[in-house]
């Protein structure tokens, strides 16, 4: 049987890891925002594009929180969308292959998603050093975005 660091069943120490762990926020500050584009063609994804805040000043990707260590996307929280009452869907992925690691669907309104948009991920763990990436494409044609954020944890 496989034991960890301190002597215990691996996989004894993965499930108390994934039952309890301190998550983290991606953007980390108040004054990030992490943007998310539909394709502009209805029911159409977009391309994949790595997670980052777009702060003009510097740029943080998801990426660099699983630099070291590998982790988990435990959520995604849907902020804002700027458009009314439509669909819209989002992949998560990592890696060269995009790797799914999550997707959601939700449905805006009145320009924000309520207390729904809180959804949990329990997809695969990503790799120490991979690249986290999304796609999302929208009910309705044109340009459409959503304002989220991601709480995360690594394997420390």
């Amino acid at each position: 049987m496989d034991t960890g660091k301190d002597g215990r069943n691996i996989i004894a120490n993965h499930l108390d890891l994934i039952s309890s762990h301190c998550t983290h926020i991606f953007p980390d500050d108040t004054d990030l925002d992490c943007v998310l584009t539909a394709h502009t063609d209805a029911n159409t994804w977009s391309d994949w594009a790595e997670i980052e805040d777009n702060t003009a000043e510097t740029t943080i990707k998801l990426s660099e929180k699983f630099a070291a260590l590998p982790g988990h996307v435990a959520g995604m929280i849907t902020e804002d969308a700027d458009t009314d009452s439509t669909i819209y869907q989002i992949e998560i992925g990592y890696g060269a292959s995009k790797v799914c690691i999550s997707s959601w669907r939700l449905l805006s309104g009145t320009n924000q998603v309520t207390s729904t948009g809180q959804s949990t991920a329990r997809g695969a763990h990503i790799p120490a050093g991979e690249t986290v990436y999304y796609r999302c494409k929208c009910k309705t044609a044109g340009s459409k975005t959503l304002n989220v954020h991601f709480r995360y944890f690594l394997d420390e």
